[in-house]
């Protein structure tokens, strides 16, 4: 009996220690990427600290918890960026999560979708953050959707590939081949990937979600960034990626910027363990029957009627209207854009 009490008093030990670590290594991620300075360890500025402060006017509303919660997701191409240098916009999501029926919806954002960015005039919708920083980008967005964005992440090719690799790659199935020479930095982001179930490092990842070098361009992009974010939302949830936590996070910890709070990372970390990453819901913004394609000022741009998108971003929260992946086939422009719409899986 004695032996048996020291064995449990032992087990209960070791779980205390493991779930302090677990605990301590969150803790310090949380705390190192809250509010980073603008230069991580060994690299350049992600976001210049001008650039932020040029939004600082366009606070964002507070997250109490109850109500729906909406995170601006930022891909940006940092490469060859010196001090003070604007980060170039590679691609725009959000992701939205509803935290009484722990609903998720992942949105891809068209970055030729021409918008008003608040004191600034119309500009195509990835300019934002290079504007005002991401404060300018959750505002513009706020606007554009009709709904509150309380939350950015910013993170760049580095630390793409940083998180793909530390969750121990993710299997895709390939949809064609992709090829693509890449003349910037030796050709160390070129594109060269078989059609096929693959198994992708963070290299090889970062040139499926990179590559829109065929008819449609950054629709069939954005449909694969969705794909693929899905699958690593999967990979997450997993044993033995919960296992390997601290791991994942001291690798993306140089490569991220937010606004996230330690408490309010740990409030969305339980939340979105507890939200299904294989039911979420995945939608192209503007959806395809919106779209009308036109020229402003020599450069090819993307409109869609706002009233109408914030109907249909309100319609899908509501499960009354159906996600958008994206057209099957370009179409001419200035008409507009003919509706494949799917229900996501």
């Amino acid at each position: 009996m004695r032996i048996i009490k020291r064995t449990l008093l032992l087990i209960g030990l070791l779980l205390i220690m493991v779930a302090g670590y677990y605990s301590y290594s969150f803790y310090h991620f949380a705390q190192n990427i809250s509010n980073k300075p603008d230069a991580p360890k060994g690299s350049t500025p992600l976001i210049a600290q001008a650039v932020k402060d040029k939004g600082e006017k366009y606070t964002p509303p507070k997250w109490e918890g109850k109500n729906r919660v909406n995170i601006l997701l930022l891909g940006g191409d940092s490469r060859g960026m010196v001090k003070n240098e604007l980060p170039r916009s590679d691609s725009i999501m959000l992701a939205s999560i509803d935290p009484v029926t722990k609903k998720a919806h992942l949105f891809s954002i068209l970055r030729d979708t021409y918008v008003k960015i608040p004191g600034e005039g119309e500009d195509r919708i990835n300019t934002a953050i290079t504007t005002g920083g991401p404060n300018l980008a959750m505002k513009t967005v706020s606007d554009l959707l009709g709904i509150p964005v309380q939350y950015y992440v910013y993170t760049d090719f580095k630390g793409f590939i940083a998180l793909v690799d530390a969750v121990g790659g993710i299997d895709i199935d390939v949809e064609k081949d992709m090829k693509y020479t890449d003349s910037e930095d030796d050709h160390v982001y070129d594109i060269n990937l078989k059609k096929g179930l693959q198994h992708l490092d963070g290299k090889t990842a970062l040139q499926y979600v990179r590559f829109r070098h065929d008819a449609l361009s950054d629709f069939s992009r954005t449909e694969r960034q969705r794909k693929f974010l899905t699958a690593v939302a999967q990979k997450m949830q997993t044993t033995s990626s919960l296992i390997k936590l601290p791991k994942i996070l001291n690798a993306m910890d140089p490569y991220i910027d937010t606004n996230l709070s330690v408490t309010d990372m740990l409030k969305l970390a339980s939340l979105g363990f507890e939200a299904k990453a294989d039911g979420i819901v995945s939608s192209q913004l503007p959806p395809t029957d919106m779209l009308v394609e036109k020229n402003v000022r020599g450069a090819a741009v993307i409109t869609a009627n706002k009233d109408k998108l914030q109907q249909y971003v309100k319609d899908l929260f509501a499960g009354k209207a159906d996600a958008d992946t994206g057209p099957t086939k370009p179409s001419p422009s200035p008409t507009p854009k003919n509706s494949v719409k799917t229900t996501a899986k």
